[in-house]
């Protein structure tokens, strides 16, 4: 009888470790499925943890900015007599600028610190507004106040008919009874800024808002 030779301890190791899947059709174990498939599962949770916070983030970016709280370091006066109301490009406010039930942001013209102080400048019949309007402040129809909400410090940027409204507590605002508080948190009115009209048609201030900007000064 011929006898053949015996494999040895290497090529038995050998053996054991081939899986054989391609040549007779045998499965791979049970331990080398479950680490692949809680690998996938691991992968799959990673990218929708990413794909989420990215979500979240081009929907904050927004409205971070439409409800940014002003910051304030300059702590002289916004305004003073003669300073020129102008719009974000600079240009100076004219008699013509808005209609009647117009509202626009403008700020005082460049200043150190201070040039980018948002004031809300609205314009209405002199007969629409009520006694509440600071005399002496308005002139031919137009009135501006102060874009700083007095709860919180955010940006009214919001509006609903002749009131303005804070997005971040809801605070409301009657432009026509000097920014007085008609709903939400605010302690009190938005300050008034008192406005003429150059011999040339350009809007001016005549002094500084009539009480503190943002909140505190209760």
């Amino acid at each position: 009888m011929i006898e053949y030779p015996k494999p040895d301890d290497d090529d038995e190791e050998q053996g054991d470790d081939c899986s054989c899947d391609g040549a007779t059709g045998t499965s791979p174990t049970l331990y080398g499925d479950a680490r692949a498939e809680l690998r996938r599962r691991d992968f799959a949770k990673f990218l929708a943890t990413v794909g989420g916070l990215t979500a979240v983030a081009s929907l904050t970016a927004p409205l971070a900015s439409t409800t940014q709280v002003f910051e304030r370091g300059y702590k002289g006066p916004v305004y003073s007599d003669g300073i020129h109301l102008v719009d974000g490009e600079g240009e100076r406010i004219t008699e013509g600028r808005l209609s009647e039930g117009e509202h626009m942001t403008v700020f005082p013209e460049p200043r150190p610190g201070i040039e980018d102080a948002p004031t809300l400048l609205v314009r209405y019949a002199e007969s629409d507004y009520g006694s509440d309007i600071s005399e002496g402040f308005t002139v031919n129809g137009y009135a501006a106040f102060s874009k700083v909400c007095t709860h919180a410090g955010c940006m009214v940027s919001d509006r609903e008919e002749d009131l303005v409204v804070c997005p971040c507590h809801f605070g409301k605002f009657n432009v026509l009874e000097g920014a007085a508080v008609s709903g939400g948190p605010p302690g009190r009115p938005l300050p008034q800024l008192p406005i003429t009209m150059t011999s040339d048609g350009f809007l001016v201030a005549t002094g500084d808002f009539e009480g503190p900007i943002g909140p505190g000064g209760e």
